[in-house]
């Protein structure tokens, strides 16, 4: 497997896991992964360990299933991830079911223990008729720094990649994320995501607005692409933005008031009419997510008790679960600083 820059997430592969040969099939990809990039044996076994966790979880417990595996790289070495999402019967108490041996009939218990245990890093959350998101990480060295984004794409049903792709990054300081949605779906407009998150990567630090001027310019040999940048500025309490085409961003307070960010219209690499940046207020603990069209806005803070302290990647999960829309690509990513 190719090596995957600081800043981008490899997209993974997902797996709907409703019988048991599925999740022997979620566990012989991470072991395979990990061979791939070069993990101990003793990790890998943790690996397989929280793989067969999770994948036997959702066939037990689970409605509507799903699991993505993917590898992340951070801090100078690659891991593995694996998200687990469902669409119930959730849990009223994750914390008394991170109790080995404790099991419902209406929960995911069995496990957590294990995949705590195992895992160099995990997170989970759960709302009773809503379902679960886990997250979990293996890494050959230890745990880096917890993320400050992270984000997750699944592509449109039926098509092997997706259009939609995110990218982070510190630039001497300036700590920005990008959304980036393909025009169209397949694999043309997953080259023009992906060459956005090259550009994005490699661009000299700069605004939001000099970035999406640059992605403009860049991207006029692919088929172009609806994107945003946002910069996250804990020092000044602001968030800097500045896109083009329907990119969603939107600052989450942390007690839930939420304040929409303006895209202007466009495509980046073909049609502007003006590249403009706009400020907003960053309060401590906020939230900032951005997704591309194929999830809508109606999903309500307030309907997941405490989602919004947890990680970015599981945020994201959550966000994607139950406001995707599965008639087209979908992506979100989440920004959070202390």
């Amino acid at each position: 497997m190719a090596s995957i820059p600081e800043g981008l997430l490899d997209g993974g592969a997902w797996f709907r896991v409703e019988a048991a040969a599925t999740a022997s099939a979620v566990r012989r990809t991470a072991e395979r992964l990990a061979v791939e990039i070069g993990m101990p044996e003793r990790k890998t076994a943790d690996l397989s360990i929280v793989a067969a966790e999770v994948a036997g979880n959702l066939v037990k417990h689970a409605d509507q299933g799903v699991l993505l595996l993917r590898t992340v790289r951070a801090a100078g070495q690659a891991g593995v991830e694996i998200i687990a999402v469902d669409s119930g019967p959730g849990m009223a108490d994750l914390a008394r079911s991170f109790g080995d041996g404790h099991s419902t009939a209406g929960t995911l218990g069995i496990g957590l223990g294990s995949i705590s245990r195992q895992s160099d890093w995990c997170d989970m959350h759960s709302v009773p008729g809503k379902g679960t998101v886990v997250a979990a990480q293996v890494w050959p060295d230890g745990p880096p720094e917890p993320a400050w984004a992270a984000g997750v794409t699944r592509p449109l049903t039926g098509e092997p990649v997706s259009g939609d792709a995110f990218a982070l990054r510190d630039a001497d300081g300036r700590r920005q994320i990008l959304m980036s949605d393909g025009l169209g779906h397949g694999g043309l407009a997953a080259a023009a995501s992906h060459e956005a998150v090259r550009v994005f990567l490699e661009a000299p630090a700069d605004q939001p607005s000099g970035i999406v001027e640059l992605l403009h310019r860049k991207l006029n040999h692919t088929r172009g692409a609806a994107l945003a940048v946002a910069e996250l500025d804990a020092e000044a309490g602001v968030v800097r933005y500045a896109g083009l085409g329907n990119i969603s961003g939107t600052v989450f307070a942390p007690g839930g008031a939420r304040r929409g960010m303006v895209s202007l219209p466009g495509i980046a690499g073909h049609q502007r009419r003006q590249i403009r940046q706009y400020d907003y207020p960053l309060e401590p603990g906020s939230a900032v997510v951005m997704h591309s069209d194929g999830v809508v806005d109606r999903w309500n803070p307030a309907d997941y008790p405490g989602l919004l302290t947890h990680s970015p990647v599981v945020l994201a999960a959550t966000v994607l679960r139950d406001a995707g829309v599965r008639r087209d690509d979908a992506g979100v990513i989440v920004a959070r600083l202390p």
